[in-house]
Formats: C-alpha cells, sequence, structure tokens
C-alpha cells in the first residue's frame, strides 16, 4: 500500500508558495503521493500544476475536480496542461459533485449522474490520450482532437455506488474515496471495481482511501473532533451511505485515531480491504501524526 498525504490549502498572501513547500515537505519525508481538494479555493489543476512543477518526483493528484460545470474536453486540455508542466506525474481524480452543489450553487441540473458520468468518460478519456472524440450523448457532445501535450494519465473517479464502481473498473484507473471505511472497502468498494476491471480485461485498480486520521492518546477526543471538523460529510447523501454501510454514526467513526500501535493496526486493516494508496488527512495532533505516517510509507 503507497501513502500519500492530503494537502490543506492555506491562507495567507502567498497560498501557491505555501502549497509548494507543503509538496515539497510530502515529498522529502518520503510520501509517494499529494493530494488536493477542489472545492471553493484555489482551482486544484491549476495550484498543482504552478507549485507542484517546481516539487520533483511525487504524484500529484485533485480529490476531486467536478465534472458537471467543466465540458470533458475542456478538463482533458487542462488536465494534460498540468501533467506537462508536472513531468507526466498528475493523477486526475474526478467526481460529480453533490446535488447541492451543482444545482442550489452552480444552477446546473444533477439528472441522471451516471448517464452524466459515463458520456463525461467517453469524451475525457479519449480526448486526455490525444485520440479523435466523436461522441453524439443525450447529454454531452463532442467532435474534437487535441494536441495538447502531457497526454496520458491516471484517470479515477470518486466512484461509491455501485453503478458508479463498475463504471470505474471498465473504463478508468481506479476510484478516490472519502469518509469510506475498511468494512465497506472489503464488503462493497473493492470486489466491484475489480470483477468490472477483471471482466473488461483491464489492470487492476487502484483504491485510493482519503481518510482523517490523527495519532493522540485520547481517541474519544479525537472523534468527537473529527465530527465537528467534518460534520458536512455526514450530511451530504453520497458520504451518508457508506457511513450507513460501516456502521458509522459520524465522520469520527471512520477516521483512524489511536495510538501508534492502534493506528498501524487500523491501516494494515485497510490494506488487507484491497486498499492501494491511504491518503491520510491530518487533523490534530498534525506533527505526531504526520511521523508515524513518515515511517509508515517508508516502511510499505
Amino acid at each position: 500500500m503507497r501513502f500519500g498525504y492530503f494537502l490543506n490549502e492555506r491562507q495567507g498572501p502567498d497560498p501557491l508558495g505555501a502549497l509548494r513547500d507543503d509538496i515539497a515537505q510530502a515529498a522529502e519525508d518520503g510520501f509517494a503521493s499529494a493530494w488536493l481538494s477542489h472545492i471553493f479555493g484555489l482551482d486544484a489543476l491549476t495550484a498543482l500544476a504552478v507549485a507542484g512543477s517546481q516539487v520533483p518526483g511525487i504524484e500529484l493528484g485533485t480529490s476531486v475536480v467536478p465534472t458537471y460545470p467543466r465540458h470533458p474536453a475542456a478538463l482533458a486540455q487542462q488536465a494534460m496542461t498540468a501533467n506537462a508542466a508536472l513531468g507526466g506525474r498528475l493523477a486526475l481524480g474526478i467526481g460529480l459533485s453533490h446535488q447541492v452543489v451543482i444545482e442550489h450553487m452552480f444552477g446546473l441540473s444533477f439528472e441522471r449522474p451516471y448517464r452524466h458520468m459515463k458520456e463525461y468518460l467517453d469524451v475525457l478519456l479519449p480526448a486526455s490520450r490525444g485520440e479523435q472524440v466523436k461522441a453524439a450523448g443525450e447529454t454531452i457532445r463532442a467532435d474534437v482532437r487535441l494536441t495538447t501535450p502531457g497526454a496520458g494519465f491516471p484517470v479515477l473517479i470518486a466512484a461509491l455506488g455501485p453503478r458508479m464502481l463498475k463504471l470505474a473498473g471498465t473504463v478508468a484507473d481506479g476510484t478516490v474515496l472519502w469518509m469510506t471505511g475498511p468494512k465497506t472497502v472489503a464488503e462493497h468498494v473493492a470486489p466491484t471495481i475489480t470483477a468490472a476491471a477483471a471482466e473488461a480485461g483491464r489492470p487492476a485498480p487502484r483504491i485510493v482511501c482519503a481518510l482523517p486520521v490523527c495519532v493522540t492518546d485520547d481517541p474519544a477526543a479525537a472523534v468527537e473532533r473529527a465530527n465537528e471538523i467534518f460534520a458536512v460529510y455526514g450530511t451530504l447523501p453520497s458520504y451518508r451511505a457508506m457511513l450507513d454501510r460501516e456502521g458509522a454514526a459520524g465522520p469520527g467513526n471512520v477516521a483512524v485515531v489511536g495510538d501508534e500501535e492502534s493506528v498501524l493496526a487500523q491501516l494494515e486493516r485497510l490494506r488487507q480491504a484491497g486498499v492501494t494508496d491511504f491518503v491520510g488527512a491530518t487533523f490534530a495532533e498534525r506533527e505526531r501524526t504526520r511521523e508515524l505516517l513518515i515511517g509508515a510509507s517508508k516502511g510499505s
């Protein structure tokens, strides 16, 4: 299992400089990858291209870029450009986002999200490989061939439900998860996406599992703190469904918390469940937690 680090967007006069420093520290610490969310701050692809181009060696991923606001050919062009800037180190994570964001904030339709993602990938995947695209879906159409440098990078889908996981396994390179615990990975995510990839004759998919993590002597307090910080994710239907599958009351109940021995045991359980990449989102006792993750990364 590879270890990655979740980057936190920092406020201040030079957020891109701070991001560059954080990526450099993650690379120096030996993490295999570093991941940046795309929410309402920095544009993740642009930020990683600018900051990450100054730091060699480490894979840089988006977790995740919402699809609805961007035509897939336009996203392919942007991602190819970012990948060129990064020397081929991009992992493009994409996702539907959530109905409350797409409809209420952007004013777009969130109707039939599976259809949207399937049609989106029918354009994005060949376009990002520099191939001629001719697609005429119900909602997405394209007749284009990009000449952008940087073609060819892994595309991961924020797939949680059965149909989306099957789609990810069939045509993409894997999935990137959030708020999804080991029981759900072992019983739902890994078998569904792996079987779909095998049936399609594709390589075993990546299962990138990002979770809050805290090494502490007071796990109850850490769980409570995680429930406070990540409360919104317990209210969003897609993540709520994963928490319910896990039997988790809230986000804190899937956070990886405890002392060093306990956290290592939980990480091992994730590995055995089928996780190929663990991405730690530190939220308390950051230095102690980071030290454990560094050690685990070097020992993996």
